[in-house]
């Protein structure tokens, strides 16, 4: 349930300039229009101003004339079960639980059906110093910089927690304390979180060394820097089903060449010429499923990086794989990255 549903609520003497202030201030794409009892007169999102406006009416336009006047509903008596499964089967994100009297109590979001609880380990990454983000990191650190309405981390944990896993540990290094005190044990994420502090940096893979304990199934590594949508089940079954030492997530990405590009042969004899060529590669993602054993080539306390821990398993002839992203995954390490997740991010995690 949103805090007080009143903050998205309007009167049905409202125009469709008020609405389009409250869908913007509130965040949530939805607004009730009440009576002044509190009885729910309908209910208006973005599609409906939109539709509206492009049938010819103004922003001065009444509310009641562009609202949804018949609603889908729950009960407030209801089980909260029944108020997902509502949502899921009209492919609603939000649903306005009434009383008997047809009167507003409450506004339920949509979350996907609960995932079984996980047992393997998951450890992020959160100990950088965040250089390329300055000025912005130089009060906080780089994870608890805000992406839509909360930090980066906590949409991270959030989106492990909705898939079921709840064993978490967090490498912190520069300015941890500020990361601990706003996580604790992680118990009001629906995770529990223990830390691993880096007295130096380790690097990505360096601070694996100082795991409380080691894993004894295949673990998740990640950094904290990152939003995306993977599906870390699918990622896991992947590389348990491919029979890896280690699997490292990649993404693929493209490069168009700005001018045209010759190909020519001995004696300067042009042979080609492609105009604005695009080139694409694969690039790590900073996802990653690691064995048990792999530990055991990572010294203590030595900074080591994940690509060098998977170089040195390539060496050691470790089978080594990798899984492409198709999700919606940024890296928000860039001030011009972070920009472009902050403006999509209620798209994606609203």
């Amino acid at each position: 349930m949103i805090k007080n549903w009143r903050d998205i609520a309007l009167n049905t003497h409202a125009t469709v300039q008020e609405a389009l202030a409250v869908l913007d201030a509130g965040s949530m794409q939805i607004t009730l229009v009440v009576e002044d009892d509190d009885h729910l007169a309908g209910t208006v999102t973005d599609g409906d101003i939109r539709r509206a406006l492009l049938h010819g009416k103004g922003l001065d336009t009444p509310i009641h004339e562009v609202m949804n006047a018949n609603p889908i509903t729950g009960l407030i008596e209801e089980d909260r079960n029944i108020w997902q499964r509502t949502m899921l089967r009209h492919s609603l994100r939000h649903l306005p639980l009434l009383d008997s009297r047809g009167c507003v109590k409450d506004l339920v979001r949509f979350q996907m059906p609960s995932e079984p609880r996980r047992d393997t380990p998951v450890v992020i990454m959160a100990g950088g110093l965040g250089a390329r983000l300055r000025p912005l990191t130089k009060d906080i650190p780089k994870p608890l910089i805000k992406v839509g309405s909360k930090p980066v981390l906590q949409t991270i944990i959030e989106n492990f927690s909705e898939q079921g896993f709840e064993e978490l540990y967090l490498c912190i290094n520069y300015k941890g304390e500020m990361i601990r005190k706003h996580f604790g044990d992680g118990s009001h994420f629906g995770v529990s979180i223990q830390y691993v502090e880096e007295n130096e940096r380790l690097g990505t893979a360096g601070a694996l060394a100082l795991l409380p304990k080691a894993p004894d199934r295949p673990f998740i590594v990640m950094n904290g820097d990152l939003l995306t949508k993977v599906d870390f089940v699918r990622l896991l079954e992947f590389h348990e089903q491919q029979g890896f030492a280690a699997t490292m997530a990649m993404r693929e990405y493209n490069y168009q060449v700005p001018y045209g590009v010759l190909k020519f042969s001995s004696g300067y004899r042009l042979e080609s010429l492609v105009e604005k060529p695009i080139k694409r590669f694969y690039v790590n993602a900073g996802i990653y499923i690691l064995n048990p054993d792999t530990l055991h080539h990572i010294a203590h306390k030595e900074y080591f990086e994940m690509p060098s821990l998977f170089q040195k398993l390539m060496e050691a002839g470790e089978s080594v794989g990798s899984f492409p992203l198709r999700d919606y995954w940024i890296d928000i390490g860039r001030l011009e990255d972070l920009e472009r997740a902050s403006n999509e991010f209620l798209e994606m995690f609203g």
